[in-house]
């Protein structure tokens, strides 16, 4: 029984249910109902798309399925889509990788059980007793992630809580957009640009344009590195779309990463491999505000696609949304920042 890490591989992915919200009770910027209940459509079916790391075929295809029937797509060598519009310069990327974190089957033990190789950097305690998903050329087989031994435990563990998205009990209590699940990350990028296209006036355009949905950004940035080297000095700017990991939950203190869920996306300021020019921060705050979109800024950890762009010469002008419990079974958004993703992407495409 061989594994590997390609499409068609047994990459383990997880099986966990994805709980959408959709009858928003707050408007954010100019976003209303109709705008999250698109968000919810079109993220829900890439969420439902498994794509660990050097697997991301299905995910490439449901993003292929939810472009606009004008979108002309092509996959380049190392499996990213790409979708051109516009013509003449300034040349300006949008990147969002379509992989997940995830596993590899490296071996089954005598007693049946399999042994994993991690796809991407998180906490392997996280995914203790989850179901997990195979993907074997046959078929999906269904499995868990087997718990450790806590019979021996010295310590009284302390009470569950459950985090339902909320920062207040009215907020609890109340019908909101909040959604839950596995590969939000970055899959929220992902969804962002098909909604952008969508709404795009193309007559609008003064430039050209490139959307890339990468491959393998969990384990080192591969796909992205294969498109800037194929577009070389060429683009001004790359915008990087994922996720802003934000200090916005009841486990951590907001003296960093402070970026609520609910209140916009984010423009990436810094982070662990780039780090925006503060006059690019300012214009993109400007082209927000005059297109009415809730964008907030912060510093947060983590890479992104972008930065194998700036040795080129391209100023990467990393773009995200907050996000609790990052690389974790249970992610949480708000789909309110979906939607105010999707139109910054639109607006800095059109206007910028």
């Amino acid at each position: 029984m061989k594994a590997d890490g390609r499409t068609g591989g047994r990459a383990v992915g997880l099986v966990t249910a994805v709980l959408l919200s959709a009858s928003p009770s707050v408007r954010l910027s100019a976003q209303d109902s109709a705008r999250v209940s698109e968000a919810q459509t079109v993220l829900a079916p890439l969420v439902e798309s498994y794509g660990v790391s050097s697997a991301e075929g299905p995910v490439r295809e449901t993003v292929k399925r939810l472009l606009p029937a004008w979108a002309k797509s092509e996959t380049d060598t190392a499996g990213n889509l790409w979708v051109r519009l516009g013509q003449g310069n300034p040349l300006v990327v949008f990147v969002a990788h379509m992989d997940e974190i995830g596993f590899r089957v490296t071996g089954v033990r005598d007693d049946g059980s399999l042994e994993l190789e991690p796809r991407g950097g998180f906490i392997a305690s996280l995914f203790e007793g989850q179901p997990a998903l195979v993907h074997t050329d046959k078929g999906d087989v269904a499995g868990v992630f087997i718990p450790r031994d806590s019979g021996f435990t010295r310590h009284t563990p302390p009470p569950l809580r459950v985090d339902v998205g909320a920062t207040s009990r009215a907020g609890a209590m109340a019908a909101g957009t909040r959604a839950t699940g596995r590969s939000f990350d970055d899959r929220v990028g992902d969804a962002a640009q098909i909604i952008a296209l969508r709404h795009l006036d193309r007559a609008a355009l003064k430039h050209q344009v490139i959307f890339i949905w990468s491959v393998r950004e969990e384990i080192g940035l591969e796909g992205a590195g294969v498109a800037a080297a194929a577009l070389g000095t060429a683009p001004r700017r790359v915008h990087a779309i994922d996720t802003f990991v934000s200090a916005d939950s009841p486990l951590e203190l907001p003296n960093f990463a402070a970026a609520p869920i609910g209140a916009g996306a984010v423009a990436r300021a810094l982070d662990n491999s780039s780090v925006t020019p503060p006059a690019y921060v300012d214009s993109l705050l400007r082209l927000a505000r005059a297109h009415g979109v809730a964008v907030q800024v912060g510093t947060t950890n983590g890479g992104n696609d972008g930065s194998l762009f700036t040795p080129y010469g391209v100023v990467d002008v990393a773009l995200g949304w907050p996000l609790r419990y990052s690389h974790s079974p249970a992610e949480v958004i708000d789909l309110k920042d979906v939607a105010s993703l999707a139109d910054l992407v639109r607006a800095i495409a059109e206007s910028w």
